[in-house]
């Protein structure tokens, strides 16, 4: 079955859109730490993001698949910055271990 232009069209806009939306997440951690941000949550997100890169991988759709390589690169970041990173009392993370 061969997808027309305005199916990729919607896939990629999906895509991005879906990608993207991780993003404010990550400028929240950055700025006040992420102490709240669940674990499982990120875990799940993580798992499922995995699960639809496979499934991605065998229709072989490649917005699929880079939405899902992507996303999974923005939560690995998230749980790095959550567990590396503390809030500092102005507000900002500060990294563990320097000065």
């Amino acid at each position: 079955m061969a997808i027309d232009n305005m199916t990729r069209l919607i896939g990629t806009a999906a895509a991005v859109c879906t990608t993207l939306s991780f993003v404010p997440q990550l400028v929240k951690i950055r700025r006040q730490g992420g102490r709240d941000l669940s674990d499982s949550m990120l875990g799940l997100y993580l798992l499922g993001l995995a699960l639809w890169l496979a499934y991605g991988v065998r229709i072989q759709a490649a917005e699929v698949i880079g939405a899902n390589i992507v996303g999974g690169a923005l939560v690995i970041a998230a749980v790095v910055m959550k567990h590396g990173a503390a809030p500092s009392a102005d507000g900002r993370a500060a990294t563990r271990g320097r000065g």
